[in-house]
């Protein structure tokens, strides 16, 4: 077994605290940073060391980790003031999972290299049940060296991970995946609010395609469950999912790409947020739809 290094980390949301938790429980040694200390309280009670900056978490790390919200907390959290880059020793590592700017990924990884250091672009897929089973999946960009020293805390917090060259390369490959969450979330929604105006059982309905249809899968058996149940908690919020595919239509522009399907994505979804549904999960789309045809979603029997 690979003997342990300390480890870095900033960022407590509702997919860094289990994941956090995971290195812990792993035995790897922790110092954790995050705006609000309270929410740091289930980790510090684990054995995890509390640090007043992100700098401070990095003079104490060999590895540090970002696990926010949005390509400005990245940037303020490594490359501020008193940002982790600035505390970080030759040879350390910084390590954002954040969904966030592939060319902010790339300046990450040029500044760390100027100072002799690593840096990895690893945003994640799975939510936040992934992130509480340890069962993500890890897009990583940046220094191939970095990535094969981390890949004994990437297989703590997940099951599968892929490295997909430069920096950078990871934020674009989590985007492509955010590009057919996209698309999953309309198909299931529509499909779902289709069979409740038709009159159809739609709990039998999920059941049949979920275990043999050719549009079964994993959305149809979490997602699909949860709004049968009426759930509309955040797995994912739909106001970082605005953020994700702002991302995405930044990167197409660059490419000179066009994707429909996202532009109609990225409109619905800023709507949803005016309206209200910004701390919701992405599946209370449903809800959003039915307004259109001046209905409301039922739910399910179950």
């Amino acid at each position: 077994m690979t003997q342990p290094f300390a480890l870095g980390w900033i960022g407590t949301g509702i997919m860094g605290l289990p994941m956090a938790g995971h290195l812990l429980d792993a035995g790897w040694p922790l110092t954790v940073y995050t705006r609000t200390k309270a929410k740091a309280a289930p980790l510090i009670a684990k054995g995890a060391h509390w640090a007043d900056s992100p700098r401070a978490v990095a003079e104490s790390s060999e590895v540090v980790f970002s696990m926010l919200g949005y390509p400005a907390d990245v940037e303020e959290v490594m490359l501020g003031r008193d940002g982790a880059l600035h505390g970080l020793a030759a040879d350390g590592v910084l390590c954002d999972m954040t969904t966030s700017d592939p060319a902010l990924a790339e300046r990450l990884f040029d500044m760390a290299s100027q100072k002799g250091c690593h840096a990895l672009d690893a945003p994640v897929t799975g939510g936040e049940t992934g992130a509480r089973t340890a069962k993500l999946a890890f897009f990583v960009g940046g220094s191939e060296v970095a990535y094969q020293r981390l890949q004994p805390c990437f297989k703590a917090m997940g099951t599968n991970m892929a490295f997909f060259g430069g920096p950078g390369c990871g934020q674009k490959a989590k985007l492509a995946n955010q590009t057919a969450v996209a698309g999953i979330m309309f198909s299931l929604c529509e499909s779902l609010l289709f069979v409740q105006e038709a009159g159809l059982d739609a709990d039998h309905w999920l059941e049949l395609v979920a275990a043999a249809g050719a549009a079964g899968g994993a959305p149809m058996n979490t997602r699909g469950r949860r709004i049968l149940k009426k759930d509309f908690a955040p797995g994912f919020y739909v106001k970082h999912f605005v953020k994700d595919l702002g991302l995405c239509l930044q990167e197409c522009r660059r490419m000179g790409l066009v994707l429909p399907g996202i532009t109609v994505a990225e409109q619905v979804y800023r709507s949803m947020q005016v309206q209200g549904y910004g701390q919701q999960g992405t599946q209370s789309l449903i809800s959003w739809l039915a307004a259109l045809s001046s209905t409301a979603w039922r739910g399910g029997k179950s």
